[in-house]
C-alpha cells in the first residue's frame, strides 16, 4: 500500500470539504424550498383569518411577524419574504456550479471571484452571508441545521482561502492532479514550415526521440557513438538537428580567377583575299 504525500493528504483534505460544502448547499437549498412554501401557506391562513373575523385581524396587526412564519406584518411583507428566499435559493445555485468547476467559461468572464484563478476565501464569504442570513430568522430546526452548517463551512473556506490563497482550487483539481501524477509537460505546437520531398524532416518530442532511438538502435546507453555515417545522420535527426549541405565557396587566401577573354572568330585568309580581288 502506497501512503500518499503532503500535496495528496492536502489534496484529499481539500476535496473532503468539498463535498461537505455541496452537501451543506443542497442542505440550504432544500430548507429554503421548504420555508418558502410553509411562509405562504401562513399568508394565506393569516388573510383568511383577518377577512372572517375583525376581532382577530385587530390583534392580529399589533404581531410584528405573521403567526409561524418568517414574514414580517407589514406592507409587501409576503413579496421581500418570498423574494429573499428566491435570492438565496439562486445563490446557492451559483455557489454550487462554482464548487463543481462548470461551467468554467461563465464564471471566469461574469464572476470571476468564484473562476480558477481566486482562491476560497470570496466563495466562504458568500457562504457566511447566506448562513447569517438565514440564522437571523426565527426558523425551523432542520433549516436552523442547515444554516449554521453552510455558515462554518463557509468560515473553513475563508480560512483556507487565507492559508493557501489563488492556488487553492489548483491544489484540489482532479484534473491537474492526474496530470502532475502522469508526469505528463505541457506540450508546444511546432510553428516551423515544414519541408517537403527529400528535406522534409520530422519533429518529434524527447519521449518520442528516446523510444525511437531505443527501438531502432538498441538502448542509447550501450552506443558510445554513431560516428559519421548514416546512423549518426539518423540520430542527429531524431534529435532534431538537421543536417545540410555547406555552401561551396573559396578560402579568403585563395587568388580570383580572371574571367577568359572571347577571341574573336578567325576568318579563312584565302576567302578575304578572294574578296578584295572581285
Amino acid at each position: 500500500m502506497i501512503l500518499p504525500n503532503a500535496r495528496g493528504y492536502v489534496f484529499i483534505g481539500l476535496n473532503v470539504i468539498r463535498i461537505l460544502s455541496l452537501i451543506a448547499l443542497l442542505l440550504v437549498f432544500i430548507s429554503s424550498i421548504i420555508v418558502m412554501v410553509h411562509d405562504v401557506g401562513a399568508v394565506n391562513d393569516f388573510l383568511s383569518a383577518t377577512s372572517a373575523d375583525d376581532a382577530t385581524a385587530e390583534a392580529m396587526e399589533d404581531c410584528d411577524y405573521i403567526g409561524d412564519s418568517t414574514v414580517p406584518n407589514q406592507p409587501a411583507g409576503a413579496f421581500w419574504a418570498v423574494l429573499n428566499r428566491l435570492l438565496i435559493i439562486f445563490q446557492v445555485i451559483i455557489l454550487m456550479m462554482a464548487e463543481i468547476g462548470w461551467p468554467a467559461p461563465f464564471f471566469e468572464k461574469y464572476f470571476p471571484v468564484l473562476g480558477k484563478e481566486f482562491g476560497l476565501g470570496a466563495l466562504g464569504v458568500f457562504q457566511i452571508l447566506i448562513g447569517a442570513a438565514i440564522l437571523s430568522h426565527h426558523v425551523d430546526k432542520f433549516t436552523q441545521v442547515a444554516a449554521f452548517f453552510l455558515f462554518a463551512i463557509g468560515l473553513l473556506n475563508l480560512i483556507l482561502g487565507l492559508i493557501f490563497r489563488e492556488s487553492a482550487k489548483a491544489r484540489r483539481s482532479i484534473t491537474s492532479w492526474r496530470a502532475e501524477r502522469k508526469g505528463v509537460l505541457p506540450t508546444i505546437k511546432d510553428i516551423r514550415p515544414q519541408a517537403t520531398g527529400s528535406t522534409a524532416r520530422t519533429y518529434y518530442s524527447d519521449n518520442e526521440k528516446a523510444h525511437a532511438l531505443e527501438s531502432e538502435y538498441g538502448s542509447m546507453k550501450s552506443h558510445k557513438g554513431y560516428g559519421f555515417g548514416r546512423q549518426g545522420e539518423k540520430a542527429a535527426g531524431l534529435k532534431g538537428f538537421l543536417i545540410s549541405k555547406p555552401i561551396e565557396s573559396l578560402p579568403r587566401y585563395s587568388p580570383a580567377t580572371k574571367p577568359k577573354r572571347e577571341s574573336a572568330p578567325r576568318t579563312n585568309p584565302f576567302i578575304r583575299s578572294s574578296a578584295t580581288a572581285f
